[in-house]
């Protein structure tokens, strides 16, 4: 009876444990407009139940989060179970599924594996549960009150974008606006190993000039001065079969006569 009696006690005080740990959740709270990043614990079920039962993309009120944060409306990002296994966008349920991934999708990288190669990877559901851990969040509408680490100040980008498109987009700029000049925003002077003092900037990925389109014709009529020799070429092959398939034809009916007349003339002889 008393070892009944301790492992009774034992239980309820790890179920006591356990009870505690799952209304403890990190949230990493995240400012574009400043460039902070903070991370605050929450211990208090109440509040988590404001997150619970919401998906990836779902905006949350901040006055659920706690007096502070009045006016603020948080946008859900992704988020880590207890486990360490990330939220995937587009799996309708708050458990962990096994689910077949292929190459550079998120949850499984597959980094060495073969071409078309698929792998059952685990993964946490879209769906806010009790069982997340870690909550990714983004500040989507500033309420009126500051947050120290997160609206104090600002932290300029270390790194700006390197895609044209979304240059253009960060600077509001239109398709007849010069991308390349608005890049040197970010170049970062430097001193080599050696000693010698660098600068470097974002290289523009996708960027159309006049060079690019001027290759990009030299390239298609170089394809299509292909494509004309070659179909030149064919039509030559074909016209030579021919010559020579009539060629073939007139020998195998010389052939034919020649053997008809001895033939005949074997009988005649006969």
């Amino acid at each position: 009876r008393r070892s009944r009696a301790l492992l009774h006690e034992h239980r309820t005080d790890y179920a006591g444990v356990l009870a505690v740990f799952s209304c403890t959740m990190k949230l990493n709270i995240a400012n574009p407009a400043t460039g902070q990043q903070k991370k605050v614990e929450i211990n208090d079920d109440s509040k988590l139940r404001a997150l619970y039962d919401k998906r990836i993309s779902a905006e949350v009120a901040g006055e659920a989060l706690g007096e502070e944060y009045k006016g603020y409306i948080f946008k859900i990002m992704g988020g880590n179970d207890k486990q360490g296994f990330g939220m995937k966008q587009g799996v309708l349920t708050a458990s962990r599924v096994f689910l077949l991934m292929r190459q550079n999708t998120s949850g499984f990288q597959g980094h060495g594996r073969r071409k078309g190669e698929r792998r059952r990877k685990a993964c946490r559901g879209c769906i806010v549960s009790p069982e997340i851990a870690v909550l990714n969040l983004m500040i989507v509408k500033q309420g009126d009150g500051a947050l120290p680490g997160l609206t104090d100040e600002e932290k300029p980008r270390m790194r700006g974008p390197k895609r044209a498109s979304k240059v253009r987009k960060l600077f509001n700029l239109t398709k007849d606006d010069d991308v390349r000049k608005y890049v040197n925003t970010y170049r970062r002077e430097f001193e080599s190993a050696t000693g010698k003092k660098k600068s470097k900037a974002p290289k523009i990925q996708r960027l159309v000039t006049a060079n690019s389109l001027q290759r990009k014709r030299a390239e298609r009529s170089i394809k299509k001065a292909r494509i004309a020799t070659k179909q030149a070429e064919e039509t030559e092959y074909r016209k030579l079969i021919a010559i020579r398939v009539k060629e073939a034809k007139e020998r195998r009916s010389e052939s034919l006569a020649k053997r008809r007349a001895s033939s005949i003339a074997k009988k005649e002889t006969a």
